[in-house]
């Protein structure tokens, strides 16, 4: 029997950072929105109703947003690569993604984005 998949989707999360390298970037916070998605083995969860038997979202958000707004980054890839670290941190994790959004950093773009995956090797 194949072991269930579960999907975490963290949508739109809404945090300030300094983000960037002009000097404007480096004295004010900007926005930045993030999404997440996680997949794991929920097989065990969906049977037991118990919190040990699954992945807690809430202290995975946790986690980004003090990332997020304690730091300072110059760039969007190093951003969205340690929010990854954060989401794919646990041995359960099967895949996770993360594309991290910079709103209005070009004049007619709403926004300028940074996606990056990752995916657990398979075990030889």
């Amino acid at each position: 029997m194949r072991p269930e998949i579960a999907i975490i989707r963290i949508k739109n999360l809404r945090l300030r950072t300094f983000i960037g390298i002009k000097d404007d970037e480096i004295q004010n916070k900007q926005d930045v929105l993030i999404n997440a998605e996680i997949h794991y083995c929920a097989e065990k969860a969906r049977n037991s109703d118990n919190m040990d038997d699954a992945l807690n979202y809430r202290t995975i958000t946790k986690k980004i947003i003090e990332l997020v707004e304690h730091n300072r980054f110059s760039l969007l890839e190093n951003l969205t690569g340690q929010v990854l670290d954060i989401t794919s941190e646990h041995a359960w994790v099967e895949f996770a993604s993360v594309e991290v959004d910079k709103p209005h950093a070009l004049r007619f773009a709403d926004s300028v984005s940074m996606f990056l995956c990752y995916r657990k090797p398979n075990d030889m």
